[in-house]
């Protein structure tokens, strides 16, 4: 059966106080915004989350405090990669130890391994753990692309690698992916720009940033395609475009945290070495998002 965590899961950001601390009482405001706003699931501690400057220990307590304030309305993953095989098995452990209903693990980076050292690695996780897992290609950020064939033997050999985050902007992988792969396994947008395309080659949803700002809309082009409403789809797609490339002006999650701090929802600090937007680079933003 399909692995289906919902068509919209969002990489939550982490807010954080001005002493860099994490903010937890903005955090709540930001679950329940999610929620309002079109969420089905929750991923806590991904990159988004700006992962690269959290401890283990924070990364607990933040999903902890998540899974809490969730309390069962959306299902909520972990993002538990490493390019340490060792410390993501002990990641994916904690994540099954602390109630996530999946996990989110990333292609090994800096390391650049082979497609064989990939499989082994995500072998390694699925054999550790019972839980769903969600493989995370983006090679821009991790330097090696995992290979379609790659992601068809994990796919076929293990019941729980049962989706693909495919951060890539080569649409033909996406039809070797389908090709590979069995029927039922779902593979998820990992760019908003891309989430019509890749679902016109057959992906489920998006694991989205932007739905952080326009979950609503983006619930609409998703609904609108899979009705069969191509025009309809086709619209809104174009009227987020302009929001989906903003967000992505500087560093991910410097501009996404300035709109929602524009929204009185967290406070913008980010962790060095990110650093927030100018008053130029605010208002150029600002213009965008303030349509939606």
């Amino acid at each position: 059966m399909r692995y289906n965590a919902g068509e919209i899961i969002t990489a939550m950001i982490t807010p954080f106080n001005q002493d860099l601390s994490i903010d937890y009482k903005s955090l709540e405001k930001l679950v329940n915004h999610l929620i309002e706003t079109g969420t089905d699931a929750i991923l806590v501690a991904g990159t988004t989350g700006e992962t690269p400057t959290l401890s283990h220990e924070e990364e607990a307590e933040l999903f902890t405090f998540v899974k809490k304030t969730v309390n069962g309305r959306v299902k909520v993953i972990m993002g538990a990669g490493s390019n340490s095989t060792h410390t993501a098995v002990e990641s994916s452990l904690t994540a099954k130890k602390l109630g996530a209903d999946a996990i989110l693990s990333v292609v090994p980076y800096y390391n650049k391994p082979s497609q064989k050292g990939i499989y082994e690695h995500f072998a390694s996780i699925a054999k550790a753990i019972d839980l769903p897992i969600i493989l995370y290609n983006i090679p821009g950020r991790t330097g090696v692309n995992m290979q379609p064939a790659t992601v068809a033997k994990l796919a076929s050999d293990f019941k729980n690698i049962v989706a693909l985050k495919q951060s890539n902007s080569d649409l033909d992988l996406i039809s070797d992916i389908k090709s590979l792969c069995p029927d039922d396994f779902t593979i998820y947008s990992g760019d908003d720009s891309l989430t019509l395309p890749m679902m016109s080659l057959g992906a489920h949803g998006v694991i989205s940033v932007a739905s952080h700002i326009a979950g609503l809309e983006i619930k609409k082009m998703i609904s609108a395609f899979k009705q069969g409403n191509n025009k309809e789809a086709l619209n809104l797609h174009l009227k987020l475009y302009p929001l989906f490339r903003k967000l992505f002006m500087a560093p991910n999650p410097v501009p996404v945290k300035a709109a929602l701090a524009n929204l009185n929802i967290i406070n913008e600090y980010v962790r060095k070495p990110l650093v927030v937007l100018d008053e130029n680079e605010k208002k150029e933003l600002f213009e965008v998002v303030n349509k939606y």
